[in-house]
């Protein structure tokens, strides 16, 4: 009944995978994949803006090669993956699902979640990329988009502990 996963990703795609295949070997029954920062803010690994942060908190994720390294024999069609990122999301979901179909893998049968949530972005983290109307804009398209092409994807994880953070940290009550 449950998706048992461990959120990794650290360095490059290649040591990422490395990780992803231990953990499935030890009976983990999903991935939860931790990006940089770079790539949580659609930064490429070389720009000088990513300087001392590329592979730091998370796997660097600078093209659909790179996606389809860090998931290179892993059976997507078999294994549900969620990614833990926002600004980008739909980026690196349609990446996803180009690995997938490089693969043979149809669309309805790629399961997993990406957390999309970027009201948490603006509240808590501040790694938004757009203003908040293209952001919720783009964000209801991958509602629509999901619905329409990926029936075993969620397109959304609410990320409740950022926003209780967030007020915590100014001194509200929630």
């Amino acid at each position: 009944l449950w998706t048992m996963r461990q959120y990794a990703g650290f360095g490059t795609a290649e040591e990422t995978n490395e990780r992803f295949k231990h953990l499935l070997a030890a009976g983990q029954t999903g991935l939860s994949v931790a990006f940089d920062l770079p790539t949580q803010m659609g930064i490429d690994s070389d720009s000088p803006r990513a300087l001392g942060e590329v592979g730091r908190v998370g796997v660097a994720i600078d093209s659909v090669d790179d996606l389809a390294t860090l998931f290179d024999g892993v059976p997507l069609d078999k294994v549900s993956t969620s990614m833990t990122i926002n600004a980008t999301a739909s980026t690196l979901l349609a990446m996803y699902i180009v690995v997938g179909e490089e693969r043979g893998v149809p669309r309805a049968k790629l399961s997993g979640t990406i957390q999309n949530d970027i009201l948490k972005e603006y509240v808590a983290r501040g790694t938004y990329v757009y203003p908040p109307e293209p952001s919720l804009a783009l964000i209801a398209e991958t509602f629509r988009f999901c619905a329409a092409e990926l029936p075993e994807w969620n397109p959304i994880s609410i990320s409740g502990y950022h926003m209780r953070e967030a007020g915590a940290t100014a001194g509200q009550e929630l």
